[in-house]
């Protein structure tokens, strides 16, 4: 990923009790395919990295382990996800439909993309992985648990 530069953003979640500021953030768009992310998203996720301490977010959030290594938390009232957060990380990745900036993001990324919905090609010149891929290069995700 490129480095973080010092743009303010501001997101909200679909019924506006959630809100969340950046003082800083990546603007890039990572995507996956993987069943929970699809199971969370709805499709596909979508999402840009902040470090926690460019992080302020207004309004209760529910907190769900949805693995072994990580966190995801989403509005309580409307059920948006708002952010994806692996254990012991400096970092958030928030998901991008929050925020009307990252609109103009590029995707730089897609994985688990032999698991994706058929009716779902991003367009674009970014880097493509499949399952077997991301799990080589991270194999703590291959071993934890999925519900099926």
């Amino acid at each position: 990923m490129t480095q973080s530069h010092d743009t303010r953003i501001d997101g909200q979640c679909l019924c506006g009790s959630v809100h969340v500021h950046l003082t800083d953030h990546r603007p890039e768009i990572g995507l996956c395919h993987c069943t929970m992310c699809r199971r969370w998203s709805g499709g596909i996720y979508a999402m840009f990295t902040a470090p926690a301490t460019a992080v302020k977010i207004t309004g209760e959030v529910k907190v769900y382990r949805s693995s072994a290594f990580a966190q995801r938390a989403f509005c309580p009232t409307c059920g948006s996800g708002i952010w994806l957060r692996d254990d012991g990380s400096e970092e958030y990745e928030f998901c991008a439909g929050l925020f009307e900036a990252a609109r103009d993001f590029a995707a730089i990324s897609e994985n688990y993309i032999d698991q994706r919905l058929t009716a779902l090609t991003i367009q674009g010149d970014h880097k493509r992985v499949t399952a077997a891929e991301y799990e080589e290069k991270f194999p703590f995700v291959a071993s934890d648990e999925t519900p099926d």
